[in-house]
């Protein structure tokens, strides 16, 4: 009977590292790949897409594209002063587009420069 406790729990052990880990993305470039630099935003509330909820888009020579791959809330708070729903920022990605989306396999959201966000406190 012992023998089988520790056989059940050893396979729930398994089964939760797993999902664990696969819910875990990994966030790296491929080497063998061109990263570019694009804007990224909001879809609806900055690029003006039709949409029913806020998602993630980036715009590549002046097209927008919904992404595939990263989310808008993997990105942090889409409604803070420099969040996606406010403010379009600048990423370097990895990916293609398929099917007039962007498919993305690296998504790097780069730092907001001081200048670029407006102190809206005066």
């Amino acid at each position: 009977m012992k023998a089988v406790f520790t056989t059940l729990f050893f396979c729930f052990s398994l089964v939760v590292a797993q999902s664990q880990t696969s819910e875990i993305k990994q966030n790296i470039p491929d080497s063998t790949k061109k990263i570019i630099t694009v804007e990224a935003s909001c879809g609806k509330c900055q690029f003006g897409m039709k949409a029913k909820d806020c998602s993630l888009a980036v715009r590549i020579d002046g097209k927008s594209y919904f992404v595939d791959g990263s989310s808008i809330d993997e990105h942090g708070d889409a409604h803070a002063k420099d969040g996606f729903c406010e403010a379009i920022r600048k990423a370097e990605v990895q990916g293609e587009i398929v099917n007039d989306r962007f498919k993305a396999t690296y998504v790097k959201l780069l730092p907001v420069k001081k200048e670029e966000v407006k102190n809206t406190d005066q």
